[in-house]
């Protein structure tokens, strides 16, 4: 087979699962070269970036046709070096807007397709459904529902098991003592986490409202606030959109969710974070009005929030649009934190989710199918 493989992640928790991809592809064939799209921790597993994923963060409709230009070139370079190099297999790894796209490209220069960590075109409607089956070998599936409904719509899928949940299993947490330490937290005070998300546009959006809720939740309980930094903002970014007398922490991502006592988090990755490491949350989302009234028309499911739709019941509350302000997201935190049966639903949840993410070893799994040639 080519020793070349050509990875493609656009965003920052695709960075992170593609890192652990990564490892364990090397780990099985070590003379691999993989390149394509990536970040900071994939490149550190020696991926090869020619794009980076700070590139790549588009959000939206509205954003995508700004950048289109652009888009379009990051394609032709990245097909231009997949025949250069005689690439036979190309790994999407979620990012469906640009993956979902360039991946027609790939079949029609008879490249085979792997996708891991699916596009929820469940949350979709059909038409992506038909999308990802025309343009995919094989989709590596990271929930069990997923790969039940996969095969009812003829994918070729098989379900790896969640990296996630697999990355936290392995993770090896600085004890909360010394995590406190580190960062000046009064061992006294219970910490409020809030986290914006890995994108500027999503941080621009929602950090401010959901400061001004912990500013409230602060003096009803008294909370300390902690904003979680991901990597692709810069922490001068953040305080830019609201200074205050909050700790800002940028990495340390799994022990901020695993020794908060709540959490106010932006719809995605982090969500199932917070249910992984059994963080109680409100969850909020945010978009352009236009971005938003499309992708209304177009979902089909009731909940955004993937700790809920995981539970197959709204466990977390979700607020969105206009409903993201910092009296409403105080208002339904403060509900939660003072009704133990509330409480009791999402940490019950919690141990749903984590029962059927299964023991499954996803990055290695997924590696085998990869490298398989099936």
């Amino acid at each position: 087979m080519s020793k070349w493989i050509l990875i493609i992640a656009g965003e920052a928790s695709g960075d992170l699962h593609g890192a652990s991809l990564v490892k364990a592809l090397k780990a099985q064939d070590p003379g691999l070269e993989l390149f394509g799209v990536g970040g900071e921790k994939m490149k550190a597993e020696g991926f090869e970036a020619l794009f980076h994923i700070n590139q790549m963060a588009f959000l939206g409709f509205v954003e995508v046709v700004k950048h289109l230009p652009y888009i379009l070139k990051v394609q032709k370079a990245l097909i231009d070096e997949a025949l250069k190099r005689g690439v036979k297999t190309v790994v999407l790894v979620d990012y469906p807007g640009f993956n979902l796209n360039i991946a027609k490209k790939f079949k029609k220069f008879g490249i085979r397709v792997v996708y891991y960590i699916a596009p929820q075109v469940w949350a979709w409607g059909q038409g992506r459904v038909k999308k990802l089956k025309e343009r995919t070998d094989i989709v590596l599936s990271v929930f069990p529902f997923e790969e039940k409904f996969f095969k009812e719509h003829g994918v070729n899928v098989r379900f790896v098991g969640n990296p996630l949940a697999e990355r936290i299993s392995g993770y090896e947490f600085m004890p909360e003592a010394e995590f406190r330490a580190k960062w000046g937290l009064d061992p006294e005070k219970k910490i409020l986490a809030v986290l914006p998300g890995s994108r500027k546009h999503e941080v621009e959006l929602l950090l401010k409202p959901a400061l001004e809720a912990a500013e409230i939740l602060e003096k009803e309980f008294g909370f300390k606030t902690v904003v979680g930094c991901a990597d692709t903002i810069s922490e001068e970014f953040i305080r830019s959109i609201k200074p205050g007398g909050y700790k800002l922490i940028k990495g340390y991502q799994f022990e901020i969710k695993k020794y908060a006592d709540f959490g106010i988090v932006k719809s995605g990755t982090s969500t199932m974070e917070a249910a992984l490491l059994d963080m109680p949350l409100v969850i909020i989302y945010k978009t352009s009005a236009l971005t938003y009234n499309i992708g209304k028309r177009l979902i089909k499911i009731g909940n955004l929030g993937m700790v809920n739709i995981i539970a197959e019941e709204t466990i977390a509350p979700e607020l969105i649009q206009d409903e993201v302000t910092g009296e409403k997201i105080a208002a339904t935190a403060l509900k939660i934190l003072s009704d133990p049966s509330l409480l009791k639903k999402q940490t019950d949840g919690f141990a749903r989710i984590k029962e059927n993410l299964g023991k499954h070893k996803a990055s290695a799994t997924a590696a085998k199918v990869i490298l398989s040639e099936t």
